[in-house]
């Protein structure tokens, strides 16, 4: 298993955006990675800005040392609480197309963004930086929404069995060691209302679903051959119904402590857009705990 070696933190020194740092902080320790710490001027308000004032206003250039100084400060406080290895980028333009360009030149393996309130989710549906960025972005990328207080410990790991599944698994191993996997499968009976309607009846219906459930439970321990997962690692979690409402379901279980919600940036179809896919939008408009989305999916045959 890769370990993580670089992480790109993206702040605006907003509340909302320091949890992303602190956890970025906090991985970066536990991987012994280098962390980069990015924030990004918007280029449209300061062209707005250069219209109004005129090009070369002393004020834009105050914007961007203030900018210096405080992604500085923010560094080294990381480091007075945190031995780690940490480097600032400021720069100016579209902010999604700036941290990936960041991405690009230090070959982050994980980009890390923060969620911003209780509204922030409907508003990625809408077309903010994260989902910009999940849209175009080939690296992992890590939404946060709680405090960085400890390691993660229990992740649920979203399967569909898609070729995107076992990179899933792996990148939910590097980005939390520690944790025990919860992996997880929703199964349904394919047009099971239809069935009923049409007269099927009821023991034959029940038939399909234990056959459906039987297969899924050999499909995930198949994955689960294939990986570098060991028997204490993971555990099962095959349930019927609709998958995002039975994942957030999961996930609020108080039960199974689920801290991180892994999953594939497609589903089944490769062609799939992410906030265009039922499961993925549910899950990052609803949910409550950090969301880990795997760019990377297994070669098709």
């Amino acid at each position: 298993m890769n370990a993580l070696n670089h992480i790109l933190a993206s702040t605006d020194f907003s509340d909302h955006a320091r949890p992303a740092v602190d956890r970025a902080a906090h991985l970066a320790q536990q991987a012994g990675a280098m962390l980069s710490l990015i924030h990004v001027l918007p280029g449209g308000a300061l062209a707005d800005l250069r219209h109004w004032l005129g090009s070369g206003h002393a004020i834009e250039q105050q914007l961007r040392a203030d900018a210096r100084t405080q992604l500085q400060q923010l560094a080294a406080e990381l480091q007075s609480g945190l031995p780690v290895p940490v480097q600032t980028v400021d720069a100016i333009g579209a902010v999604p197309e700036e941290i990936q360009r960041a991405a690009d030149g230090a070959d982050a393996d994980l980009v890390v963004v923060g969620a911003r309130g209780a509204g922030f989710m409907r508003r990625l549906v809408l077309g903010s930086t994260a989902e910009r960025l999940l849209r175009r972005t080939q690296r992992p990328l890590l939404v946060v929404r709680q405090p960085a207080g400890r390691p993660y410990r229990r992740v649920l790991v979203a399967l569909d069995f898609s070729a995107w599944s076992p990179q899933a698994v792996v990148l939910a191993q590097r980005v939390a060691p520690q944790a025990r996997l919860v992996l997880f499968h929703a199964f349904q009976v394919p047009f099971e209302e239809k069935l009923r309607f049409a007269g099927v009846d009821v023991a034959t219906i029940n038939s399909y679903r234990q056959q459906a459930r039987a297969e899924a439970t050999q499909r995930l321990h198949a994955l689960v051959a294939a990986s570098p997962l060991k028997p204490g690692d993971w555990e099962p979690c095959i349930v019927e119904g609709e998958a995002s409402q039975r994942l957030l379901e999961q996930e609020q279980d108080r039960a199974r402590g689920c801290d991180l919600i892994v999953m594939g940036k497609h589903g089944q179809s490769a062609t799939e857009d992410l906030l265009l896919g039922s499961v993925s939008k549910h899950v990052l408009a609803e949910g409550q705990v950090d969301v880990l989305v795997s760019t990377v999916h297994e070669p098709r045959p």
